[in-house]
């Protein structure tokens, strides 16, 4: 993630975009390894001393061990010494962001001295400066900005760090493990922090500043005590409280489903407001973005709120996935990412809607990492190559990484993934892997071989899995004939887990069971109700018997695989599966189908000039839909079967992306509906706002606040004040932030007297809180209206913004690029220029965010000619900017290639 500069420079220039790829099969162990590194800080805003003594020896397992020592670094040298004497300049090499020390032949103590100015770093790799605190963030590759060492997660060392700062200025000097000695004198103080667990030089971390804190303590299974402290600015420390909860129940949960207790004296998370990412798991001293830690229902979502439980988890559970055990090197990111991923998704279904948190996840999954399997920058979850590693930080390697364990879980079943698990920490428990090491504990728990699976981890894109359905009444038998078919041409078959149940018109459930390809089916309990099917082979044929009417065919039940499934269903049964279908993910795959059979049949039409079907049928299954609102229902799962497929998922369902088109076909179906079930949506919007007393973050409370909300989105679109006056009602009245936004959402597109009136009077309440008045650039950014292009270039401008704030950059234009298809993509092309223009101001600053903006620019290929000749100008003048970074020029180069 870090850049390159040359030693003796203090301020690291944009790197050039030199197409260098490090390779997968290129890896050898590292020739020297470190084992302990003690790290002494002098810190001052513009000029931190650091000094660096490395205890350093010959790695016995490198063939070519011993020799020129190299280190990585780049930040300004000012010294180097072996076992205590100082080498001159004559002695040592530095050339390409690396050290070089030769005829180091054995054990030796290598001391580096650097220094790096804090003020001065805009990228927000290693150490920076952030509101008047200094803090770090070392993954992947900035651990060489703040010193000399060998940057890669394979060097493993036990860290010991004191650090010496102005007491009135930062008092809180704060860095991994254990506390073990601190000092003060002529206003100075020292503290010396000692991490006994040896880990990679990327979960370094270090933050001084002036902060209050919040204290918890957790008692472990085995009766430890742990210290726990939540640090912010002191204006926000009150925020703090749901985040420190949110740790204690990740705490506990790890203990219970994985056996995993935490390993050091305290537990520390720092929120700050300048970070690239959303969270960082350093050994014991969590960094994070404000985001992720800052909640209270005056000024957070319940997104928000389920958002910060979520990410704290996350990066709890990497003390084991991603700590204890991290990736022998970056081409294993997903061993960490993905895995933890799936725990923490697993958590935050263990605490809410196991249901509505799997369609958010596979929405997410479809929706984005599908569309990202498909583009320029495709590549597997275990990439084989890479020039600029911060850019394969990616949803792939992620989200899709997450998908490749839950179908490990599901194929092996809970128990024996968790015995996997147990062995996987035990046999590596201090150690760097690789993915491979993980699936073979896996093998060896569950008894079962993987050779096949193992093929997810290494094939690029969305495989196809299609079904044909047939029905023998005189034999009472259902046929079920499964393809799959690769992404790429030349790819081999996958092992596809596909969970199946058979419905009747009731959406009870009917037996199965299997008369042909009983092999590659399992069926689960004692009554038969739902099945396993592996599909491993080109074509499959699986016979099921004893069934005397055409059932539901309900397959893919819990999104049991990230493919795309296509399976010919009339429109009844997709209405009937919409209304009975017991899986939460399919019910509401149902209507997403249904949706967009209906949306692309009016955009068809629009291109046409032609009269759009009346689509009687989906609007009674709305209807019916909305009916069952009961208390016994789960008010978040309607909320997202009544929600229509948002503009970007239907542009993928394209050849070519219509943006006008889809806009226009989705807003008049969204009308339509709010027409003709106008009394159904403001009767539950209404009954759900009643009883509301004060604010609770819980399943049911978020759930009915969601789908009262859904009904809002829709009453709002109709003309009256009568519908109108309902969001004006709920801004003015609304005690939480959840309903405040959903109404001034509504009103910002809206072409209303009310809509000035409510964004004005919003920033002018919040405008002191950083957080929320990224919510009102978001809101402002993803509008519909006319002007939108116009109205993100005042803001940009404006004193709400700040280019060198990530936040800021991500909710404002990041919004626009990504979020917000109608305007970004308008035919005239200024919000290519003007995002093109963005890009080339930042990447100076801030390369990696850069570099994400730029990827709105890679689906460039999926648009009308004149489009694409746009994008590919203003690609093409990125690319001629000179020093462009290797993070950017590596986006739009492959975009442009793609």
């Amino acid at each position: 993630m870090g850049g390159v500069i040359l030693a003796g420079s203090s301020t690291p220039p944009a790197r050039r975009a030199a197409p260098v790829a490090v390779r997968r099969a290129d890896y050898r162990p590292p020739a020297f390894l470190v084992r302990t590194a003690e790290l002494t800080f002098k810190l001052d805003e513009r000029r931190t001393e650091v000094t660096n003594r490395m205890r350093v020896t010959v790695n016995p397992e490198c063939a070519t061990g011993g020799g020129a020592l190299a280190l990585d670094g780049e930040a300004e040298l000012t010294g180097v010494a072996v076992d205590g004497v100082a080498m001159g300049e004559s002695e040592f090499t530095v050339a390409d962001g690396r050290l070089t020390i030769p005829g180091v032949t054995g054990d030796a103590f290598v001391t580096v001295t650097t220094v790096v100015n804090p003020a001065a770093n805009t990228s927000l790799m290693g150490l920076y400066s952030s509101g008047g605190a200094l803090c770090t963030q070392c993954e992947a590759e900035g651990f060489r900005r703040i010193t000399f060492f060998p940057d890669r997660p394979d060097v493993m060392a036990v860290f010991t760090v004191t650090i010496t700062a102005d007491a009135a200025r930062w008092p809180a000097l704060l860095s991994n493990g254990n506390l073990v000695g601190q000092s003060a004198e002529d206003g100075m103080h020292t503290v010396t922090w000692h991490d006994p667990h040896p880990k990679p030089c990327y979960l370094f971390a270090l933050v001084a500043g002036d902060f209050a804190h919040l204290a918890g303590e957790f008692t472990t299974a085995s009766g430890r005590r742990v210290d726990l402290r939540v640090f912010a600015d002191k204006q926000n420390i009150k925020r703090c409280a749901f985040a420190l909860a949110a740790l204690k129940k990740a705490m506990a949960w790890d203990e219970k489903v994985y056996g995993r207790e935490y390993d050091l004296d305290t537990y520390m998370i720092v929120a700050v407001d300048d970070f690239n990412m959303g969270a960082m798991e350093n050994k014991g001293l969590n960094i994070f973005n404000t985001r992720y830690v800052l909640a209270d229902e005056n000024s957070a979502t319940d997104d928000d709120f389920a958002g910060v439980e979520s990410v704290i988890a996350h990066e709890y559970f990497h003390n084991w996935s991603g700590n204890r055990v991290t990736c022998r090197d970056w081409f294993q990111l997903s061993l960490k990412e993905g895995f933890t991923v799936f725990r923490d998704q697993q958590f935050t279904a263990d605490h809410g809607s196991p249901g509505v948190k799997r369609i958010e996840d596979a929405g997410l999954l479809r929706t984005h990492q599908f569309r990202e399997d498909a583009g320029p920058m495709r590549h597997p979850v275990q990439p084989d190559s890479y020039q600029e590693i911060s850019n394969f930080y990616t949803l792939t390697v992620y989200n899709k990484g997450a998908e490749v364990a839950r179908m490990m879980h599901g194929l092996m079943g809970a128990a024996n993934f968790r015995r996997g698990a147990d062995l996987y920490f035990a046999r590596h428990d201090g150690c760097a892997v690789t993915i491979e090491q993980f699936v073979r504990t896996q093998e060896e728990a569950g008894g079962v071989d993987l050779g096949q699976f193992r093929r997810w981890y290494h094939q690029a894109g969305t495989p196809r899995v299609t079904v044909e359905r047939s029905f023998d009444a005189a034999a009472q038998t259902l046929t079920l004939d499964l393809r799959q078919q690769p992404a790429l041409d030349g790819q081999k078959m996958l092992h596809i887990p596909l969970r199946l149940a058979l419905l009747g018109e009731d959406g009870a459930h009917l037996p199965l069971h299997a008369v042909d390809g009983a092999r590659a089916v399992t069926v689960d309990g004692a009554d038969a109700a739902e099945a396993m099917v592996e599909l491993k082979t080109p074509r499959l044929r699986v016979v099921f018997g004893g069934l005397q009417t055409p059932p539901l065919v309900s397959i893919l039940r819990g999104f049991s695989a990230p493919v795309i499934l296509s399976m010919a269903e009339t429109e009844s049964e997709l209405a009937r599966r919409m209304a009975v279908d017991s899986d939460s993910f399919n019910r509401w795959d149902a209507a997403q189908r249904y949706a967009c059979k209906v949306l692309l049949r009016k955009v068809r039409a629009l291109q046409e000039a032609a009269d759009a079907p009346a689509e009687t049928l989906f609007h009674r299954a709305f209807g019916d839909a909305l009916a069952s609102e009961t208390a016994d229902a789960d008010p978040a799962l309607l909320g997202a079967v009544l929600s229509l497929p948002d503009e970007i998922y239907l542009g993928e369902q394209m050849a070519c992306v219509d943006t006008e088109a889809v806009h226009r076909a989705r807003l008049d179906l969204r009308r339509r509906l709010a027409a003709t079930h106008a009394d159904a949506l403001l009767a539950a919007y209404q009954k759900l706002g009643e009883g509301g007393g004060a604010y609770r973050f819980d399943p049911v409370s978020a759930g009915r606040r969601r789908l009262r909300n859904v009904c809002l989105g829709y009453l709002a679109l109709l003309a009256g004040d009568k519908f109108q006056q309902l969001a004006v009602a709920q801004f003015a009245r609304a005690a939480n932030m959840t309903d405040t936004l959903a109404a001034l959402g509504a009103l910002a597109n809206s072409d209303s007297a009310a809509r000035a009136d409510a964004l004005a009077a919003f920033y002018q309440k919040w405008r002191g809180e950083p957080l929320v008045v990224d919510k009102w650039l978001a809101i402002q950014a993803a509008s519909r209206l006319p002007g939108a292009l116009a109205r993100v270039r005042e803001l940009r401008d404006s004193e709400a913004f700040a280019l060198t704030n990530p936040n800021k950059v991500y909710a404002l234009l990041g919004t626009f690029a990504h979020r917000n298809p109608l305007h970004f993509h308008a035919a005239d092309g200024e919000g290519y220029r003007f995002i093109a223009d963005c890009i080339m101001e930042l990447d100076p600053l801030n390369p990696q965010v850069a570099a994400r903006l730029a990827l709105a620019f890679s689906p460039w290929r999926r648009y009308d000619p004149g489009r694409q000749a746009k994008m590919q100008t203003q690609m093409r003048r990125i690319m001629a900017q000179r020093g462009l970074s290797r993070d950017s020029g590596e986006i739009i180069g492959k975009s442009l290639d793609g």
